[in-house]
């Protein structure tokens, strides 16, 4: 069933279908200018939001989920890395006493979430490692971004990680890019398998940028619900030690940093420290609903 203005195809429970057509509509969206423009697409330099996302899309995309399988085990989910450079939606799993990882779309993947719960979303690290290790970028290719400049060490402070690789992988759109339509078609996948508040949830970790805006945007478009982007709940800190193995940002390295958390009352988010304050609370997405406007 159609949702919102832009047709976005749904479940009878408001979860977004895995299929083609919403890969372009989410396209269509984050290029769009009629309810996103000028200061409301966040920063960026000269040229970023010429073919590229809302400033929103590199936090969302970044961010993974956390299920637990028919079995017990956990199952991390999130948008992966592959060689030669492609972005897929994968599952990671405990199997024989190490992490093992699959296509979340494949029957080994698919065979996993059969029978699971949701337990939560994770942010996706600002900091530390991108999942892309080893790309070298032309310096043309991203308006001036290059992946292999946020590849930070874990002790760093400096920008990096999986949210400003996808700044970059995100800055032209159009479909002849086809390592962006691999972060699209990646993305839909993922949201498909970890409900309608996966979007919205992770979009309520800022109150800048044009986070608000655009998350009204997604609302109103029917990306989301207006139900999920305003359930009342409050972000929890993600601790140092899981911290670290995060901002390693590989599948394996967060499999064991989610295992060291409690995922009791679920769903869940959690939430690096240094930006946890930033929380938009439902409150204030109602607001923001409210003064967007029909």
């Amino acid at each position: 069933m159609p949702r919102g203005t832009f047709g976005f195809a749904v479940t009878p429970d408001g979860t977004l279908v895995n299929d083609p057509a919403n890969v372009e509509a989410l396209r269509k969206l984050w290029l769009d200018r009629t309810m996103i423009n000028g200061a409301d697409l966040g920063p960026g330099d000269r040229g970023d939001f010429d073919h590229g996302a809302w400033h929103v899309a590199c936090h969302v995309v970044a961010a993974g989920g956390v299920r637990r399988a028919a079995d017990g085990r956990l199952l991390w989910l999130e948008i992966s890395h592959r060689p030669p450079d492609e972005y897929y939606a994968s599952v990671t799993a405990e199997e024989g006493g190490r992490a093992v990882t699959h296509p979340l779309d494949s029957p080994a993947g698919t065979a996993l979430l059969a029978g699971s719960t949701l337990l939560g979303f994770v942010e996706g690290n600002s900091q530390g490692h991108v999942s892309a290790r080893g790309v070298t970028d032309r310096a043309t290719r991203f308006n001036g971004w290059m992946r292999q400049d946020f590849d930070q060490r874990t002790n760093s402070r400096q920008d990096g990680g999986k949210v400003w690789e996808h700044w970059c992988t995100v800055r032209d759109l159009r479909p002849r890019d086809a390592l962006a339509t691999s972060v699209l078609r990646a993305y839909v996948t993922l949201m498909a398998a970890l409900g309608d508040r996966f979007v919205p949830t992770v979009a309520r970790g800022r109150r800048e940028y044009g986070h608000p805006t655009q998350l009204c945007a997604m609302v109103r478009a029917g990306l989301t619900a207006e139900s999920s982007a305003t359930w009342d709940t409050t972000p929890v800190a993600i601790p140092p030690a899981a911290e670290q193995l995060l901002l390693q940002a590989r599948p394996a390295d967060a499999l064991t940093a989610l295992q060291q958390l409690p995922w009791a009352t679920p769903p869940r988010y959690y939430m690096f420290a240094r930006r946890i304050a930033k929380w938009s609370a439902a409150a204030a997405v109602q607001r923001d609903l409210r003064a967007f406007g029909p």
